[in-house]
């Protein structure tokens, strides 16, 4: 088998070789610039990356391009520093590192893959996790699925695959990383490899999850779909290729920086307000540590130096988010690692460049003012007695970082385009909570500018709220229905709507009206993704994180390995007693994200499972207004999507890039493509299975779009 793949691999790279065009005309590389000839044994090398690295600056500092057809390369905009330079690429190995400052012109040698093992280290994880061979659709059946080792509750394999790509596994970390594809030898000594990954899956603070989420979906048949990968890995089978960056994917201008701290995970980043991506401009880049620190890591990218804003509670009785030690990680031992209390999970800047995040500042049980007895017109209608995040504010201007208790939960937030700049949130289970911001600053109540609302369809068809039937009743022809299905994510639309994807299978996406008074007449929409008569998927299932455009038109990523849109404005029927999830299959149209499906699914779909759609409303990084953008979580890279295809936007180093959320910001509108750019986070909760293991930190990328692979 390996000398056939070998002779593919070798016959497909003479192939390559053999087409690349001759003209290898020199540049002329100016001040602050590092560019070449990237050749190899047949020629010049087109599509593969040049790195420049430097720990010279405040924090470690990396810049990546890809070559042109003819091999060439330009990497502009340097700071002065001595950097290491060295190519990588499909097909290829690393070159060695040559040492060159900026203002010289430095050709560097390809170095072709000795053998197509040493070839494949190189691909995306989704590539190796495409290799995973999910047991067959009858092994899910009710009658079946307990004596095949799964739960009996699951009932098709679709569902089974949004619990591991959607609900547990993917959300936290990549599956097909040089940390995952194989066991540590660290962890012992062990009967088989179903019984090494039970022990895997055990490990950390993160142990206790990890198991649960496994008894959740089946531990006996989950863990040998596991162990079987990695011993197919492990005797050598290799994924196919992927192609080398074709067209506009050559013209990407990838910038890193270090920051935060190898303990410490991130969720999300934040540069701009999303309503003006102007605002801020030029200025500090804000993070999000999710249950593993208590601080904001600051990025300042002028002078390329990071901070931190410590975090605090209000009530010191607030528990620990981040669990204990279950068994002894092969990273970091019995050390419990993470440590945070406030569990900051998003940020965003309005239009003052001031940060709002979701936050925990007290114990979860809600004071009297949520409750039934209070005078709060949001709990008089719909009480609340328990919130578990909450929001918190920080001032750059004063340097004060000030507590917001919500009655609601939050997870995600956004700023409505209003004239009370409300910021909506996500997360609150059975409700949506907002806070009147132009309210709160002005006052400093936080419970009067605070409200929120169940979630109510209009399913008597009257157009307004009245009242309604509970989740589990029948509709009644006179009243409307309360739904319990929560908002994931949120986004307010331009026409004051505000939206919000729903998790689980099939999974849905929400759109509330909040009328005049949004506690009392606030009324949703529901959609959920279209199954057939017999409950399976007709194309997509399980959204994750999804976003609005300036149109109306929602995008969102689901774990069927699609990006999805809807359009409201094809649906037949909005509202009444048929409008209860399945009545608009017409509204939704697939993209299939750009990986190989996994063995034996053998309906539409990828190995893909991005975590969120973001939508790039004003064009901060050159595809054209309303590009919807998924993370690729799996592809290492932002997938965006033009005129129906992709552009793949690869970090190749360090392998591993996994995000969670971007910001697209415009730092000088006159500068064209200089002065824009989409920022991102490494996600992961598991930095240390990136490339180059234990010590890595997050970092921080900004992805710019040049008309050419050498303009400057």
């Amino acid at each position: 088998m390996h000398i056939l793949l070998y002779g593919t691999v070798l016959s497909f790279l003479l192939t390559f070789y053999a087409c690349q065009p001759s003209n290898t005309t020199a540049l002329q590389v100016k001040e602050g610039e590092i560019g070449g000839v990237v050749t190899g044994p047949k020629g010049p090398e087109a599509g593969v990356w040049v790195i420049a690295e430097t720990t010279d600056l405040p924090t470690k500092y990396a810049k990546i391009v890809v070559t042109d057809d003819n091999g060439r390369y330009l990497i502009p905009e340097l700071p002065s520093a001595s950097y290491s330079v060295w190519v990588r690429g499909y097909g290829l190995v690393d070159s060695p590192k040559k040492t060159a400052k900026p203002g010289k012109e430095l050709n560097l040698e390809a170095v072709v893959a000795p053998t197509p093992q040493a070839a494949a280290e190189y691909y995306p994880a989704g590539y190796w996790f495409s290799l995973l061979n999910v047991p067959d659709k009858n092994n899910f059946a009710a009658e079946g699925a307990e004596g095949n080792g799964f739960s009996p509750m699951l009932g098709t394999q679709a569902k089974f695959l949004s619990n591991i790509k959607s609900g547990t596994c993917l959300a936290c970390h990549q599956l097909g990383s040089q940390g995952t594809r194989k066991l540590s030898e660290s962890l012992g000594t062990f009967k088989s490899p179903v019984e090494a990954w039970e022990r895997r899956l055990q490990s950390g603070q993160a142990g206790a999850i990890m198991t649960s989420a496994i008894h959740q979906v089946g531990r006996d048949g989950t863990l040998k779909m596991f162990a079987d990968w990695t011993e197919r890995i492990k005797a050598g089978e290799l994924p196919p290729a992927p192609p080398r960056p074709q067209g506009i994917e050559r013209n990407v201008v990838i910038t890193q920086w270090d920051w935060a701290d190898p303990k410490a995970y991130l969720h999300d980043v934040v540069s701009t307000d999303r309503r003006n991506p102007t605002v801020n401009a030029n200025g500090p880049v804000y993070g999000a540590l999710e249950v593993s620190a208590d601080y904001i890591p600051v990025l300042d990218p002028k002078t390329h130096t990071t901070s931190r804003i410590p975090l605090t509670v209000r009530d010191t009785s607030t528990p620990s988010s981040s669990g204990v030690v279950m068994q002894p990680s092969p990273y970091w031992g019995t050390e419990a690692i993470w440590n945070s209390k406030t569990n900051v999970h998003n940020p965003m800047l309005d239009e003052k460049g001031r940060l709002w995040i979701t936050a925990t500042v007290r114990p979860a049980d809600n004071p009297d003012c949520c409750k039934t007895g209070s005078d709060l017109p949001s709990a008089k209608l719909f009480p609340v007695n328990r919130a578990g995040r909450h929001l918190g504010f920080y001032d750059p201007a004063t340097k004060k970082y000030t507590h917001i208790s919500t009655c609601f939960s939050t997870h995600h937030l956004m700023f409505a385009e209003d004239q009370n700049n409300t910021l909506w949130t996500s997360g609150g289970g059975e409700v949506i909570g907002w806070l009147n911001t132009k309210q709160y600053l002005e006052t400093g109540d936080e419970e009067k500018s605070q409200g929120w609302t169940a979630l109510i369809l209009d399913a008597n068809g009257n157009g307004k709220r009245d009242e309604y039937v509970e989740p589990k009743d029948s509709i009644d022809p006179k009243k409307d229905k309360r739904i319990a299905k929560g908002l994931y994510s949120v986004a307010p639309a331009p026409d004051g709507s505000v939206w919000g994807s729903t998790l689980g299978y099939p999974g849905g996406i929400i759109r509330l009206n909040p009328g005049a008074n949004p506690p009392e007449t606030a009324l949703v929409e529901y959609y959920e993704l279209p199954l057939d008569a017999k409950g399976a998927p007709i194309e997509g299932f399980s959204p994750r994180g999804m976003d609005i455009d300036r149109n109306g038109i929602a995008w969102v990523a689901l774990a069927s390995g699609h990006m999805a849109s809807f359009d409201r404005k094809k649906c037949g029927t909005l509202n009444g007693p048929n409008a209860t999830g399945q009545h608009c299959a017409e509204g939704w149209t697939f993209y299939t994200e750009p990986l190989p499906q996994l063995k034996g699914v053998n309906y539409k779909g990828s190995a893909e499972s991005s975590y969120y759609t973001w939508v790039d409303q004003f064009n901060t990084f050159g595809l054209g207004e309303n590009t919807p953008i998924n993370t690729g979580n799996e592809s290492e890279g932002l997938l965006a999507l033009k005129d129906g295809k992709w552009v793949v936007l690869r970090v190749p180093y360090p392998m591993g890039f996994y995000t969670k959320w971007m910001d697209g910001r415009i730092d000088d509108p006159k500068a064209g493509w200089k002065g824009k750019g989409l920022w991102a986070t490494i996600s992961t909760r598991a930095p240390f299975h990136m490339e180059g293991g234990k010590g890595n930190t997050s970092k921080v990328f900004k992805f710019q779009l040049r008309p050419d692979p050498l303009a400057r």
